[in-house]
């Protein structure tokens, strides 16, 4: 059995450009689908955020037409709402890696809001990657990577192959000309190099022992991935 720790937002909001808050949060099928298929294969899940505040839903991602319907909405709520482990976070401040086999991080615009400038994130995403534990990824979840920064003031994950939720998604989700900063340059400039597929299809890049999905669709072929390398 194997100890997988979920790095989440604590952030209910996304601040724009313009200095309005949009709500937000983590992305609900981007959790549930892994946290399902490391459930059903006999692995232990912690979930850690800033704080240790809750990790609040976006509450979009819940909605039936961003969920695949409203059965599948009711069953993906289901589990965040019944979930143990989504209720009873630690604090990312307090967290030991070598307690863990592996990282996961989900998306949503949370992590673009707290996790890309949180150093307790940064520090442990960091650690992870330079000791060869396997990190998993998703949609705006590669925002958490951004504050993984080495003494050098590079980043850790410098030179790696990712995907992640591109500037055409991005643009088409609507959120492109309101938002402070796009992912995908960001990720771009801080030395990562993306690799983006056909928008909203499943697309899920493994580079070493970084595993990263484009967007909600890519949440569980990443798992599937992620599983591969699980001791």
């Amino acid at each position: 059995m194997a100890k997988i720790l979920f790095l989440m937002t604590g952030a209910d909001h996304w601040t724009l450009a313009d200095g309005s808050k949009h709500p937000t949060g983590f992305w609900a099928e981007e959790a549930v689908a892994p946290y399902e298929a490391f459930k059903a294969a006999g692995h232990a899940i912690t979930v850690a955020t800033p704080g240790g505040v809750v990790p609040p839903v976006d509450p979009g991602s819940l909605a039936p037409e961003a969920a695949g319907g409203a059965e599948n909405a009711a069953k993906i709520k289901a589990v965040v709402e019944g979930a143990a482990e989504f209720r009873t976070p630690l604090t990312l401040a307090d967290v030991r890696l070598d307690d863990f086999d592996a990282v996961y991080v989900p998306g949503g615009h949370g992590p673009m809001e707290d996790l890309a400038v949180d150093t307790d994130s940064g520090r442990l995403l960091a650690r992870a990657v330079e000791s060869g534990l396997p990190v998993g990824v998703v949609c705006h979840g590669p925002a958490a990577l951004l504050a993984a920064v080495k003494e050098d003031g590079t980043n850790a994950y410098a030179g790696y192959r990712i995907t992640a939720f591109t500037n055409t998604e991005e643009q088409l989700a609507g959120s492109a000309d309101k938002a402070k900063w796009l992912l995908e340059d960001r990720l771009t400039e801080a030395g990562l190099t993306v690799e983006t597929g056909e928008p909203w299809a499943p697309h899920v890049r493994v580079d070493r022992n970084v595993v990263t999905g484009q967007n909600p669709a890519s949440s569980g072929p990443l798992a599937a991935e992620l599983l591969k390398k699980l001791p």
